[in-house]
């Protein structure tokens, strides 16, 4: 198993364990040696911290904790920082000039300065994924050397320390330690590492298994770069120079002691073997160099494969090195001698598809190592089931690690290949991939690649897993931030625009995380701009979206932005089978939120364009349209049916690709419209028609008018003989209305005609000979006691009997009034006789328009009027044989003044002064009355030439 220690920076492990060598040390070497060890020792734990108040990086970063220790000899110091411009998180690399001002000679001092100024220059010359990047250069002053690179957990180191001083419980699991530890036989074992004894900067980040073999490749695509791409060797690969970033990355760092190679990379170059006389600063890590180097002054580039070899037993011993010499070249080459008997029980807890490439990286000759060309091909890094349990049936296996090595790389890919990328590699291997390195790798990518103008349309699927992996409350703090920002900047940019079709086919799982307020700001604005594009792709995602989408959107969206769009989007498609299937779905969902006007103005009309071939699509849309047909709130009319719907839909039945269900589905429909149609039908047919309305100003005068109505009225004691009808006098009631109309429409003063009695069933008992009016026959009885104007000894006088067609059942009454039928006199005088009145009419117009619904002044409310429309079958009399004089002129006054019965009281001789005041009074205005009779029918004559009315004077 992989270490998964968990640690702060800490000292090398050589350091750690010096303090019990050093006494051996001084027994063997020579007073001269061990003084010049000493004179050029390093202290990097000194207390003393650097001077920064006069280097310039503190004007552009504000300088935080120290975090962690790096480099050769860990002479860097990390603190944390940021960017005062953006506010932008950063790792600030510090060194001390103390530490080189510790070799005396100025010489030394300026090429361990020049070799740290030369390194920060290669990283930022390279700009290579796989190194440590460089935000800001190298700043120096006097006292230190000061430079920005990205944000850093620690160094490799430092969080092996952290295992290194943890106790293993386990036996087998137990450190393998170096043989031999000491140059001196029979000296006593180094005191156990306890946690008390960690240094400084340990760090307690554990590795996971796929963390290990990720940090491994990285590390062999770096080498792979400076090999065959730089054409130089590092020369000091080791846990000191390998930082891991925020990340989760690991980067090369250390370039002090690169060396440039030949035209041939395996030509070995000479190089100066590890040397007591000189500083540790200012050498490789011996613990970590290739034997060639020590032993024959050579390297080639399989020296650094060596050197990863050692790293790759160190994270599988605990951290612990395989060879621990403590700075003593001839203690490094013995163990060196032993390599291979402590090594074999180590590969027994590595996996067994690193084995054989760890045993030959470890080969003394360098010609058998495995270059960086084939190290990446072992299947230590292909196998996904090394790290996690997966079905080893499975037909298609995740690259775990593939995924993750080319997340440096993938800015720099063309279109095709991050959309391979994206879509196939990573979406596959995340359901893999550890949860933190998924949150610490994979998703600070995949956010850059969201952020960037030329973004990858399949970038969205591997964000759509995070938002189906993340729960709400992280979901709305991480995830929804970073979909706003994308959604606004592709709404904004219409070159942005067409990438979002893979998220807008996948809208739905982002909207269920979001609340309805930000479905509505955030979300849905994008879709909404999608089915506006004209782009056949962008409409197709933007349906996919709206099967979903429709159950979180406003009634009023739906109305006036989904339906006419989708409907647009039937008629310019209407016979692509996925545009039609999507928006049936649209519809299915959003009927129920459209109103009656809707559904028959888009709907329906929309449904109807469609070509019905394939037998899905037919099945479908007849049942949306059942639905629609059945839902009462819809109203769909019997009209729409029978000249819309019907002959559209009948056709389909003849498809011949139909099942029995399918067409059982359609004939259903047709049938049941048909039923409905024949119902709706004969209730009209059969429904008796509804009574004509009066004129509408007609009606209006009579609902406003309410001063003068008289109230009911029947004269006592008369009766009325009946006669036959005719068919003259059924055409003349039906044409009863228009001549009303005529005389109606002059008459200024029908408000006040609530005075008279109006008789409406004109003509009833009207014979086809009456061309001129024939005296009504009405028989008065004797008038009673109570009667107004009754005569004395009246009740045995006979009274003429008359009759009158506008006066209904015939009926015998005793009353007081005498009637006698009107006369055609011109003047304008009551006769007075002992058994009866009679009545003379006069000719004015004023008369005519009180009977047609004007108004008369009542000069007794015990003598009404009995009013008539007569005037109405004036056009149908032939004129009398037996009238003299002026016949039109006699039929027409005739014809009216049958209309108007007026009730006088027999008045005796010896009547009263004011019984004569009182007749005065009736007499001028019946007068008043024959004058509007006169203007009235010259109004007749105007309207109606034909009638030939003329009037004597």
């Amino acid at each position: 198993m992989p270490p998964k220690g968990e640690s702060r920076n800490r000292p090398s492990t050589s350091s750690s364990s010096s303090s019990s060598v050093e006494p051996l040390l001084n027994k063997i070497l020579p007073a001269s040696v061990q003084g010049l060890m000493s004179k050029f020792k390093c202290n990097n734990d000194s207390e003393n911290k650097p001077a920064l108040d006069s280097n310039p990086i503190l004007q552009y970063f504000e300088l935080g904790p120290e975090i962690a220790s790096a480099g050769h000899t860990l002479v860097w110091t990390v603190h944390q920082g940021f960017r005062k411009s953006d506010r932008r998180e950063v790792s600030i690399f510090i060194f001390d000039k103390r530490i080189a001002d510790k070799l005396h000679k100025p010489k030394r001092k300026e090429t361990i300065l020049d070799s740290l100024r030369y390194s920060i220059q290669l990283l930022e010359r390279w700009r290579h994924p796989k190194f440590l990047t460089i935000v800001h250069t190298l700043e120096e002053s006097n006292s230190s050397l000061a430079f920005a690179a990205e944000p850093i957990i620690a160094s490799l180191h430092n969080i092996l320390t952290y295992k290194e001083y943890t106790p293993v419980l386990e036996a087998d699991q137990q450190p393998i330690p170096p043989f031999p530890l000491s140059v001196t036989p029979g000296a006593p074992p180094p005191a156990p590492l306890t946690p008390s004894m960690r240094p400084k900067h340990a760090n307690s980040y554990a590795f996971e298994a796929v963390e290990v073999a990720y940090g491994l490749i990285q590390v062999i695509d770096a080498l792979h770069f400076m090999h065959y791409t730089a054409k130089q060797v590092h020369r000091n690969v080791c846990p000191q120079v390998i930082l891991v970033t925020k990340r989760g990355t690991w980067k090369l760092f250390g370039l002090e002691f690169v060396e440039e190679v030949g035209r041939d990379p395996l030509d070995p170059i000479s190089v100066p073997p590890w040397s007591l006389k000189v500083a540790r600063i200012g050498q490789p890590h011996l613990d970590y160099m290739a034997p060639e180097m020590q032993t024959n002054a050579q390297c080639t580039i399989l020296s650094d494969i060596y050197s990863f070899g050692l790293l790759a037993c160190t994270l599988y011993n605990h951290g612990h090195s395989i060879i621990q010499a403590n700075n003593n070249p001839i203690l490094y080459i013995r163990q060196i001698e032993n390599l291979d008997h402590h090594v074999k029980p180590l590969l027994r807890r590595m996996p067994v598809s690193l084995k054989e490439a760890v045993q030959r990286t470890l080969n003394r000759e360098a010609h058998s190592r495995p270059t960086t060309q084939l190290l990446p091909l072992i299947q230590y890094f292909k196998d996904p089931s090394t790290f996690v349990k997966i079905d080893p049936d499975c037909p298609d296996k995740p690259d775990l690690v593939g995924a993750l090595q080319h997340l440096d790389t993938i800015p720099y890919k063309d279109k095709d290949a991050k959309n391979f990328y994206f879509r196939e590699t990573l979406t596959k291997a995340l359901a893999y991939i550890p949860k933190r390195l998924r949150w610490m790798t994979v998703w600070p990518y995949l956010v850059g690649e969201l952020k960037a103008q030329d973004v990858s349309p399949a970038a969205f699927l591997p964000l759509i897993w995070f938002i189906n992996d993340t729960p709400r409350e992280q979901f709305e703090v991480v995830i929804l931030p970073v979909i706003r920002a994308s959604f606004r900047s592709f709404v904004n940019d219409p070159r942005r625009l067409p990438n979002s079709y893979l998220v807008l086919e996948n809208l739905q799982y982002v909207i269920q995380k979001c609340s309805d307020d930000e479905v509505n700001i955030d979300i849905l604005p994008l879709l909404y701009k999608a089915m506006e594009d004209p782009s056949y792709q962008l409409q197709l995602s933007s349906l996919i979206a709206l099967q979903t989408a429709t159950n979180y959107m406003l009634e009023r969206a739906i109305t006036f932005r989904v339906i006419p769009k989708v409907k647009q989007m039937l008629e310019s498609n209407p016979a692509d089978v996925k545009i039609i299937n999507l928006s049936l779905g649209v519809y299915e969902n959003t009927t129920k939120k459209l109103d009656r006007n809707h559904v028959n103005d888009i709907v329906i009309p929309a449904l109807l364009t469609i070509k019905l071939a394939d037998p899905e699509i037919v099945f479908r849309t007849f049942k949306l349209l059942k639905d629609l047909v059945n839902e009462p709130r819809f109203a769909i009319s019997t009209n729409t049916m029978a000249t819309k719907l019907i002959p559209t839909l009948s056709p389909v039945s003849l498809n011949g690709a139909l099942n029995l269900e399918q067409f059982s589905a359609v004939m259903e429909l047709l049938y049941q419209m048909l039923d409905f149609i024949d119902q709706q039908q004969r209730i009209m047919i059969t429904r008796p028609p509804p009574p004509s309305p009066l004129p509408e100003r007609r009606r209006l005068r009579h609902q406003m008018s309410t001063d003068n109505v008289a109230p009911p009225f029947n004269i006592p004691n008369l009766r009325v003989e009946k006669r036959k009808t005719s068919s003259a006098e059924d055409m003349a009631r039906k044409n009863s209305m228009c001549f009303a109309w005529i005389f109606g429409s002059n008459n200024p003063s029908e408000s006040s005609d609530r005075n008279y009695l109006r008789v409406s069933n004109v003509f009833t008992n009207r014979r086809l000979s009456d061309n001129t009016l024939i005296t009504p026959k009405i028989r008065v009885a004797p008038s009673c006691a109570s009667s107004p104007g009754g005569t004395p000894g009246g009740s045995n006088s006979a009274l003429p009997t008359r009759r009158h067609s506008s006066i209904g059942p015939q009926e015998r009454r005793s009353s007081a009034v005498n009637l006698s039928p009107p006369t055609a006199a011109h003047h304008h005088r009551g006769r007075v006789g002992g058994s009866g009145s009679s009545l003379s009419v006069p000719s004015t117009s004023h008369l005519a328009r009180s009977m047609i619904g004007g108004s008369m002044p009542n000069t007794s409310s015990s003598v009404p009027y009995l009013l008539t429309t007569s005037m109405q079958s004036i056009k149908s009399r032939r004129a009398s044989a037996g009238v003299s004089g002026s016949q039109e002129s006699q039929g027409i006054l005739q014809q009216i003044s049958s209309g108007v019965v007026r009730h006088l009281p027999t008045t005796p001789t010896r009547m009263s002064r004011s019984s004569n005041s009182q007749w005065s009074t009736i007499q001028g205005a019946t007068a008043a009355g024959y004058n509007a009779l006169r203007q009235t029918a010259s109004t007749a004559v105007r309207k109606c030439p034909s009638l030939n009315i003329s009037l004597a004077n």
